[in-house]
């Protein structure tokens, strides 16, 4: 008979560890050891790995009394990756041995060779790791695992874009500088949404006359930070830009939903702006950049969505007879690429036919600097 649940490396962590499993009335733990067991790190990556290893002991929590509802959030959290529950023999601290279940990882798993500490982990991981985890918990009923693995590489994703949101200065030199205390942000409701999420918000903040308002309901659309490229040949004037369909301008009601953009992509989780900037080049456009410069960052429609675009020019060799087409099929992408004149691109914005707010900006912004960059490149 198995008397509980092993618990080792990041959900020994006790934020963690409330966010995944959530509340229990029953659930108690003691610490416990595994002998003939080690928790290395995961090759090519941070996370715990635990494997037979003989004269090792590995620490954790054993867990009784878990109601089904929290073994439901910790199995959906775990077993979605491929891990997988196995019968153990724990040592307690009074010398008894219990038996439990504890999750192994999937064999395509190796150890980087190292051993896993959680407090490296703490210092390098927890606080984007905590914010994934916040999202998880705000689904009910939880994700099942095969929607958790689906949705897995946007949720990761959205986690770094609130952490890298957090962690960039904030500058006020006319608008208002946030302090603490400022404003409230609750959920009214959980997420819904397989791919971006939609969120019901309860809202707190301050007024202009020093006075506070709250309970004000707001919904917006969780989306996803990207990284945008205009691309641009310095030497003959001209930029590519990328024209593809576009649902939500077909579901507005607008005769024609092809939209001209620029280069674009969704910054993944682990990826810096840049890196997401020459990847999307490469995939979209086939061009590999001479140089990157950073234009802006701006928020697509601060009203509605969390959508935020670091914005760069990329230089690049543009000629005449770069390719016409781009983008991966695997993301049934079908782009068609176009080599203009600068003031061919510019006089679209006029007529109307460049009507995505981004590459308006970005294509203003190149003519600021237009000078400078045919002199110096």
């Amino acid at each position: 008979m198995v008397d509980g649940l092993f618990l080792y490396g990041t959900l020994t962590f006790d934020p963690l560890f409330a966010l995944i499993a959530g509340a229990g009335d029953a659930a108690t733990r003691q610490p416990a050891t595994l002998p003939d067991h080690a928790v290395d790190i995961v090759a090519g990556d941070r996370l715990p790995l635990l494997i037979v290893r003989k004269g090792v002991v590995t620490r954790g929590h054993f867990w009784t009394g878990l109601d089904a509802q929290q073994r439901l959030r910790l199995d959906t959290y775990e077993l979605a990756f491929g891990y997988e529950l196995r019968p153990v023999t724990l040592r307690l601290g009074d010398g008894s041995q219990v038996s439990a279940l504890a999750y192994f990882p999937p064999p395509k798993l190796g150890s980087a060779g190292h051993r896993w500490v959680l407090a490296d982990w703490i210092a390098s991981d927890a606080a984007i790791t905590l914010r994934t985890a916040e999202e998880l918990a705000r689904h009910d009923p939880p994700l099942a695992p095969a929607a958790l693995l689906r949705q897995w590489k946007m949720i990761a994703g959205r986690a770094h874009a609130s952490h890298r949101a957090a962690t960039t200065p904030a500058t006020a030199t006319l608008r208002h500088a946030a302090a603490p205390g400022d404003f409230t942000v609750a959920a009214a409701r959980p997420l819904a949404g397989d791919f971006f999420k939609y969120a019901a918000l309860d809202i707190g903040h301050r007024r202009f006359d020093s006075s506070h308002v709250s309970g004000l309901r707001r919904e917006v659309l969780v989306g996803a930070d990207a990284a945008l490229v205009l691309p641009y040949d310095a030497v003959r004037d001209k930029v590519l830009l990328v024209e593809q369909f576009r649902s939500a301008v077909a579901r507005r009601g607008d005769p024609n939903p092809w939209c001209l953009e620029p280069v674009a992509g969704m910054i993944d989780a682990g990826e810096t702006p840049e890196q997401a900037a020459h990847r999307e080049t490469v995939e979209e456009a086939g061009l590999t950049l001479l140089r990157l410069e950073r234009m802006f960052a701006i928020y697509a429609s601060p009203g509605s969505t969390t959508d935020h675009f670091y914005c760069y020019l990329g230089l690049a060799d543009l000629p005449d007879d770069h390719q016409s087409h781009g983008g991966l099929a695997e993301e049934a992408e079908d782009l068609r690429l176009h080599v203009i004149p600068l003031d061919h691109a510019l006089s679209l914005i006029d007529s109307g036919e460049v009507n995505a707010g981004p590459l308006i900006a970005m294509l203003l912004w190149l003519v600021r600097h237009r000078d400078r960059l045919r002199q110096h490149g």
